[in-house]
């Protein structure tokens, strides 16, 4: 196999990846990087997630870099903060062996002062998300003159979010003459149309099949009614004690309201979304990296830039409309070479998704059936044996204890002492799975699932509130709305009641009979270009019996290593959204944390880099 040393990097380079732990390249970095050190030429780097596209870049760019000059050489374009971050971390430690070097994040959500006296140190290397880089430009803060290399990296999500404009506006800025590489999972229209306009007979380097998935995660789904998601969700997660994973959702308030009641019902979770604050996002990804958080529930945009180590489980509360997005999400796990699960729950009407998703990732799905309480519980019981019979004893501290237990259980026999230790931990979860209906659907279950709501969540009357992404920024008023919404519904504009205009989103009634043909009218449409979102902003949720904290959770990690303590910054729950007006202390980030600037323009690329 080639090593680092083979493809030519700079020795300080070398150095600094071999005291981080990396022997030989991936892939992607075996083909890679020796083309970028020897034809100084764009390029289309192709490969699922998790194969080390970062260092793929990262090193030639660190390599090309002259960090004895102050000024910005280099420019890293990414979606999303968390991705800006990591990448910022990567390179920074790829280029820890030079002198005076260099790299800044540039994102929103923190200072932008700040960040503008780091560039004035002298920076290098620039890695930044799309909307703020626009905006420090837009202030004269920053000067790309005399950028050398342009590095696109998930240039598809960058799309996704509506980020072309920013992209044309910054790229005009960088000189004719330098280097562009695009870097990314899928390969998409959109991508290729970005490659043709901005780049110039591109290399093009590509691990696995385009869009395929990685070979080594394991595809499947389980079906169930729409208003048994949720209890199938918890099923899957008793069945998986030591489960690591994500759950995706489809929008931030289903995000929101799934992790809630995760949180009540004793697990181990937490929600990662666009309306969470910079210091509250930091809080959850620190307590997911150090495992102390089982499930991290996100929407897709959130989670992109997600760099953890042994994800276990990917887990599709929804799947998405666009295949290509659910080899984004099923990247999270099987990195680095490691295997994992990706996991759908859908119902009948889903199944079209599937097979969709199927054939652009090239792999087939597997139906699986959900475990029975019987299973669950053998399965819970086996991991608790094992645990025990692992344990590691302090025998100096536990020591002086001892007599007296001794004294306390001298009448109890092996066997029996074994009965009761397992019975106090595991009554409780008996008792809540002892009768657990079977969730799983079957082609019989096609006409349950029609009265659902889109959110499916088991409403058999759709509610008539709804969330919808238009507001104040979009020019909307009382009167412009109802309007609007008239016209595309088809509707009396009088049908639409309590119309309560926000900056960015809006919520409104309807006569609930007619919920389900609004919710479908609004379905592909699109607003000045960008695509509506709509959702029943009232929808009762998941149910909130039985689940982890019903048998047994405590607040020590209980059983199955679940916590009942919530973290102050998981974001604000539903006061956050502005349900009941105004939140306060720390939750209080709402629909308008994440500091935007007072411009018009900043607001509606902020607005970009928070929807979902």
């Amino acid at each position: 196999m080639t090593n680092f040393e083979e493809l030519g990097l700079d020795k300080r380079i070398i150095e600094a990846i071999k005291s981080m732990g990396f022997e030989n390249p991936t892939p992607i970095q075996q083909q890679a990087i020796p083309q970028l050190l020897t034809e100084k030429r764009d390029l289309v780097g192709l490969a699922q997630t998790g194969t080390g596209k970062t260092a793929a870049f990262g090193l030639p760019l660190v390599h090309f870099t002259d960090f004895s000059k102050k000024h910005t050489q280099a420019l890293i374009i990414c979606p999303t903060r968390e991705l800006c971050l990591q990448i910022t971390r990567d390179i920074t430690n790829f280029s820890s062996n030079y002198d005076n070097a260099n790299v800044v994040a540039i994102y929103g959500g923190a200072s932008i002062e700040t960040q503008i006296r780091e560039i004035n140190r002298g920076a290098q290397i620039i890695v930044a998300t799309p909307g703020r880089m626009v905006d420090m430009i837009d202030r004269g803060r920053i000067k790309l003159n005399a950028v050398t290399t342009v590095v696109l990296d998930e240039a598809d999500e960058m799309l996704n979010m509506g980020f072309k404009e920013d992209l044309d506006s910054i790229l005009s800025e960088t000189p004719e003459e330098k280097n562009t590489w695009l870097f990314s999972a899928t390969m998409p229209n959109e991508v290729a149309r970005i490659a043709k306009n901005y780049m110039s007979n591109p290399i093009e380097v590509t691990v696995g099949k385009q869009n395929q998935g990685a070979e080594n995660i394991e595809h499947k789904y389980y079906m169930v009614h729409a208003r048994d998601k949720y209890a199938a969700l918890k099923r899957i997660a008793d069945f998986n004690p030591d489960i690591f994973g994500i759950v995706f959702c489809r929008t931030r308030m289903e995000t929101q309201e799934i992790a809630e009641h995760l949180i009540k019902d004793g697990y181990n979770a937490d929600s990662l979304h666009g309306d969470l604050s910079q210091q509250q996002r930091d809080n959850v990804m620190k307590r997911y990296r150090n495992r102390t958080l089982q499930m991290l529930v996100a929407t897709d945009v959130a989670a992109r830039g997600i760099d953890v180590d042994s994800v276990t489980h990917v887990i599709n509360y929804n799947l998405p409309d666009d295949p290509e997005v659910y080899t984004h999400r099923s990247g999270r796990t099987a990195r680095a070479g490691k295997s994992g699960v990706s996991i759908a729950i859908v119902n009948m009407k889903e199944i079209g998704k599937i097979r969709d998703i199927e054939r652009k990732i090239g792999k087939q799905f597997v139906k699986d059936k959900l475990p029975t309480g019987v299973q669950v519980c053998e399965k819970q019981l086996i991991n608790l044996v094992n645990k025990i019979h692992d344990a590691e004893v302090n025998e100096t501290e536990i020591e002086k204890f001892l007599p007296q237990v001794h004294e306390m259980l001298k009448d109890l026999t092996k066997e029996e002492l074994i009965k009761r230790m397992l019975s106090e931990e595991f009554n409780r979860f008996l008792d809540y799975y002892r009768n657990a209906p079977d969730l799983n659907a079957d082609d019989r279950g096609r006409d349950r699932d029609r009265n659902t709501s889109p959110m499916g969540q088991g409403n058999t009357e759709p509610s008539g509130r709804f969330f919808i992404n238009l507001g104040e920024m979009d020019g909307m008023d009382q009167d412009t709305f109802r309007a609007y919404a008239a016209e595309v519904s088809g509707l009396n504009p009088f049908d639409f009641k309590r119309i309560n205009i926000k900056g960015s989103f809006s919520f409104f009634d309807v006569d609930p009979k007619q919920a389900i043909a609004v919710y479908d009218s609004f379905q592909f449409k699109k607003f000045n270009g960008r695509k509506i979102r709509i959702d029943h902003s009232d929808s009762k949720g998941p149910s909130s019996g039985g689940g982890g904290g019903q048998y047994g959770g405590k607040s020590d990690g209980g059983f199955g290593g679940r916590s009942r303590e919530r973290s102050s910054g998981g974001g604000g729950g539903k006061e956050s959204w502005g349900f009941k007006g105004k939140s306060s202390g720390e939750s209080g980030g709402g629909a308008r944390s994440g500091g935007r600037s007072s411009s018009d323009g900043e607001k509606k690329r902020e607005f970009k880099r928070r929807r979902n």
